[in-house]
């Protein structure tokens, strides 16, 4: 029998709108699965049992007399600790923020609660969603590295502490920890999920995403968080799209493109091998397979991507820095010193080598629904890092959305993945494409913790 915590998202949704399955009985399933496993992989910064019971309680009680209000109804998530909550700390996990409460939640966290979902708590990430590892552990394997930034949330969600949670990307802070543990991480286009309210790193390449367990539930979240928000000067005006249809309409034939160029020269021989028998793979399955590559010289474009990225943070945390230097972890204090020095000619030559790019990967991708490419260069590398955002960072530099979806494990027993990505404002091709995936692989990884 299917113990509640084992419940993915869309699942729990659907028995607590057939009133078959209580809010609260699924919260004390969640919390009795936190009891056992949280000293193990310390998922958690903030976590209140006894107010998630009471929400629980009053989100039955709302059920038995009005109905649903909303998708998410008596559904706990988790959210990663840069997303202000309010009444709730958000510290970034940083002694600089050690005793920030908000006073009002992040708009992201807004949308999620308006649909009916409950927050449990907040997630650990590395300090201010940088370098330094945090003490979150991989439930696959405890000498391995969850990934970063937003480690919590992803390894939450896969040791079924939770169904879905918040997360966000400045280089490769979903997707990397999402392939490492064996979950579904999104980061859509730039802008279409809301940054108010949430502690930044860069403004120019923050993106919010979030993890699930299947693409279904990725789906489900995005509907819910995909809404224009006036406070955030980025923000996209787009119509409202019901994205779990999508899913529902049958797929033939995708048109997938393939760039070995950098990712397969970046990664090992396992993921080369892994990845070229899941293209195989998906092309017998009736896939049209492509491969593309581009002009740009990759390396160079990383390199830009690290200096904005850097330049940007240093600005977020220069005033701080001053006064308080010994208050950052070194990852962190290396950020900003090195942003400090970087001049206005590099930072702007720096930008135009983005757009240079964004522009050869437009003209590569657009005859085809999606570009694949590996998640990772190799499984999760040990406790002493976070992994290389190799394999994302190409997709945040330019604001594309991508997402990982999980295609078996390595040679050692650790989670592997695939990466799609999609142009600008396709999530619709994006999400049908990576469910297409997702069936024809039939890989769903559960740790054994």
């Amino acid at each position: 029998m299917t113990e509640p915590y084992e419940l993915t998202l869309s699942q729990a949704a659907k028995l607590i709108h057939r009133r078959e399955l209580s809010p609260v009985e699924l919260m004390e399933s969640l919390l009795a699965r936190n009891r056992a496993l949280d000293h193990l992989l310390n998922v958690w910064v903030t976590l209140d049992e006894q107010a998630m019971i009471a929400s629980a309680r009053e989100s039955a009680e709302v059920l038995a007399t009005a109905g649903p209000k909303g998708p998410l109804h008596g559904i706990p998530f988790g959210v990663k600790d840069i997303f202000y909550t309010k009444g709730v700390k958000t510290t970034a996990c940083s002694k600089i923020l050690v005793d920030f409460v908000p006073k009002y939640d992040s708009t992201a966290v807004a949308l999620l609660k308006e649909a009916g979902g409950i927050m449990m708590g907040k997630t650990v990430t590395t300090e201010f969603a940088m370098f330094d590892p945090p003490a979150t552990k991989n439930p696959w394997n405890h000498t391995r590295t969850p990934g970063g930034s937003s480690s919590g949330s992803a390894v939450g969600t896969a040791a079924q502490m939770f169904p879905a949670a918040l997360g966000s990307q400045t280089a490769g802070s979903v997707l990397r920890p999402a392939s490492y543990v064996g979950v579904c991480g999104m980061k859509p286009t730039l802008g279409l999920i809301s940054r108010y309210g949430v502690v930044p790193v860069s403004h120019s390449l923050d993106t919010m995403g979030f993890f699930t367990r299947t693409v279904e539930d990725a789906a489900l979240m995005l509907s819910l968080l995909s809404k224009n928000d006036p406070q955030d000067n980025i923000s996209i005006e787009s119509e409202p799209i019901q994205y779990p249809k999508v899913l529902k309409a049958p797929l033939e034939g995708p048109r997938i493109a393939v760039m070995k160029q950098y990712f397969f020269n970046e990664s090992t021989n396992e993921i080369r091998a892994h990845t070229d028998a899941v293209i195989t793979k998906l092309a017998d399955a009736g896939a049209v397979v492509q491969e593309v590559s581009i002009p740009s010289d990759m390396s160079a474009v990383r390199d830009a991507h690290v200096l904005v990225q850097g330049t940007e943070a240093s600005t977020v945390h220069r005033d701080n820095y001053k006064i308080r230097p010994n208050d950052f972890a070194p990852g962190v204090r290396d950020v900003i010193e090195t942003g400090l020095a970087v001049s206005t000619a590099e930072y702007v030559k720096a930008q135009e080598l983005r757009r240079t790019f964004t522009r050869e990967i437009t003209a590569a991708i657009k005859p085809f629904d999606v570009i694949l490419t590996p998640s990772t260069p190799g499984p999760a590398p040990d406790i002493s890092t976070t992994g290389p955002p190799t394999c994302q960072w190409p997709w945040t530099t330019c604001g594309f959305p991508s997402m990982t979806v999980p295609s078996g494990l390595s040679q050692d027993g650790m989670p592997l993945g695939i990466q799609l990505a999609a142009m600008s404002l396709n999530e619709r091709k994006l999400l049908a494409v990576a469910n297409w995936c997702e069936d024809v692989l039939g890989v769903r990884l559960t740790p054994s913790v």
